[in-house]
């Protein structure tokens, strides 16, 4: 056994029967095996540059592909000037920035971060310690159902199914039970949320736009859970937030998600930002840290982290969350691009990623083989049903130079496939023109 791996093949081996796996590769099943097992065929005795130089052999074989999948993840423009500002030296100070006389720079921008994401979501208060939509939307849930003091929580079967099953893991281990709220033609339905919430409903977490990419009226929702004295939480991609109306224009008490679509690029799969922000009256019940401005013995400004003591509390069992950890540099990712683009900037790229999506749609529902799944508004995701043969469409599209779209199912009545669709302000009209070729010679 290696020194630095405490793990012995006992240990090993009992994890894995926990979890249901027989073996270690079963956890990496989901990879291609053609990805598998590749030899890299590195010469020893390498000097660093040697090494560099045969990894940029190997990368300049990799094809990279035009993006028309969202889901969660989205192809938008990051201006170049953040890589830049990224490496100054005010902001490379500590990771975990609990010295603040040698953290200010580091301070302020989690500080900055904070302000933009409850401007952009007309919360009261923001952390800054979310590592992506997913976990921020199931940390939400843990702090509705700990402020609550209740052990059931709703979510709407519209969210993103990833999520679903990310709230679902952490709910099983806090003995919390999910119940799912069903959909009605792409959008939450009010009766079956209504049967199901009760005064044992800690909250309702919902999505906006949601996973099909509609955009759903959530209003009147609030009333019904401030009968049982619920929570209402909901997931939205922040920068929609710039032409939509705002968690805090629904009244709710959670707003979370991932701000990958502000300035983070798609790095591969990540890593992401996700986000958390609530009302002045949850603040003490929010994980993770905040950080605050005062003045100094000298009275000048000063930034510092407030309200929840180191790793969130000294005692484990007390605390909302042992996971969520600093984000710094994705905070400052989006602070800096929040900050080149502004408000004119961001509501002008996400209504150009409206018409991409609109245009690429209208383009494809000309075609006798896809039509539109839900008759109802979206904004940068668009489900589509076809009647071709999805592998097909994927290999297809893969050849000639494009990614997606994504897969997720059958309609009942029409056994049709749906496909989930996605453009953003990047893709140009010479770029879906030609997609939406390679799909009309199919």
């Amino acid at each position: 056994m290696f020194k630095y791996l405490p793990h012995t093949e006992a240990d090993i081996k009992e994890m894995l029967a926990v979890i249901g796996v027989q073996r270690l590769d079963d956890l990496f099943q989901e990879i291609p095996n053609d990805l598998l097992g590749k030899d890299l065929n590195i010469p020893p005795s390498h000097s660093e540059l040697e090494i560099y130089q045969r990894f940029n052999e190997l990368a300049a074989k990799n094809k990279v592909l035009i993006p028309f999948v969202g889901a969660g993840a989205y192809d938008h423009y990051t201006p170049s000037v953040i890589r830049h500002l990224i490496e100054r030296q005010e902001f490379l100070t500590a990771y975990t920035p609990y010295q603040p006389e040698i953290s200010q720079g580091t301070l302020q921008y989690i500080f900055e971060y904070q302000s933009l994401i409850c401007e952009l979501t007309g919360m009261d208060v923001s952390n800054a310690s979310m590592y992506d939509g997913a976990t921020a939307t199931a940390e939400a849930m843990m702090m509705a159902a700990n402020a609550k003091n209740r052990k059931k929580v709703l979510i709407s079967k519209t969210v993103n199914p990833n999520i679903i099953k990310v709230v679902e893991t952490y709910a099983k281990y806090r003995d919390i039970e999910v119940g799912i709220v069903d959909e009605i033609d792409g959008i939450t339905s009010l009766e079956d949320f209504k049967q199901q919430n009760d005064t044992e409903n800690a909250c309702l977490i919902v999505q906006n736009p949601n996973f099909y990419g509609i955009i759903e009226d959530y209003n009147g929702y609030r009333e019904i859970l401030d009968e049982t004295k619920g929570l209402f939480i909901m997931n939205s991609d922040p920068s929609t937030l710039a032409v939509l109306k705002t968690p805090a224009e629904y009244g709710v008490d959670i707003a979370c998600g991932d701000a990958q679509t502000l300035g983070v690029p798609l790095s591969f799969g990540g890593p992401y930002i996700g986000y958390l922000a609530t009302t002045t009256k949850l603040m003490r019940k929010m994980p993770g840290r905040i950080c605050g401005v005062t003045t100094d013995s000298e009275g000048k400004r000063a930034f510092v982290l407030t309200l929840q003591a180191r790793e969130q509390h000294i005692r484990r069992e007390k605390a909302n969350s042992n996971i969520c950890s600093n984000q710094s540099l994705l905070a400052l990712f989006v602070t800096i691009y929040l900050s080149i683009m502004g408000e004119k900037g961001l509501k002008e790229a996400q209504m150009n990623s409206v018409n991409a999506t609109h245009y690429l749609c209208e383009s494809l529902t000309k075609l006798p083989t896809f039509r539109l799944a839900y008759n109802r508004e979206y904004f940068k995701d668009v489900a589509i049903q076809t009647t071709l043969d999805p592998n097909i469409i994927d290999q297809a599209l893969f050849e000639h130079g494009f990614l997606g779209p994504l897969q997720f199912g059958k309609f009942d009545e029409t056994k049709k496939d749906v496909l989930l669709f996605s453009a953003t302000e990047k893709r140009t009209k010479a770029e879906i023109d030609r997609l939406v070729e390679v799909l009309e010679a199919l």
